[in-house]
């Protein structure tokens, strides 16, 4: 008889288990961030995607309004009340857009140069 002992087959089975829980637990951190990096890239087409649809559907709108606008007014008489009130009404609405376009300008410059000279004092 020989008096090595020989390993236990519960140890050799332990070793496995632990080595099996330890790669299980690698590949679920790496499944977990490859996760994280996927959902990121999708989010980010997804994005990309529902802003060139709203961004075409606002373009059609528009598009749509302003094209209908002229056309109707191309097919009325030039003595026409409707259509001196279509083009002098289009004529003011846009002087109005650009005045408040330039007065929102202006008063964001005013403001950065008050706080410029509150951070001077």
């Amino acid at each position: 008889m020989s008096t090595t002992a020989e390993p236990t087959v519960e140890t050799n089975a332990l070793s496995v288990l632990g080595d099996a829980l330890e790669s299980a637990a690698v590949s679920l951190g790496e499944a977990a961030t490859d996760a994280r990096e996927s959902a990121k890239i999708a989010a980010k087409k997804v994005r990309g995607t529902l802003s060139a649809g709203v961004y075409k559907a606002a373009y059609g709108v528009s598009f749509g309004v302003v094209f209908s606008a002229v056309f109707l007014t191309e097919l009325l008489p030039e003595d026409s009340v409707l259509r001196r009130g279509l083009v002098d009404g289009a004529k003011d609405g846009l002087e109005v857009a650009l005045s408040r376009t330039h007065e929102a300008s202006a008063a964001e410059e005013e403001t950065v140069e008050d706080e410029e000279d509150l951070e001077q004092e």
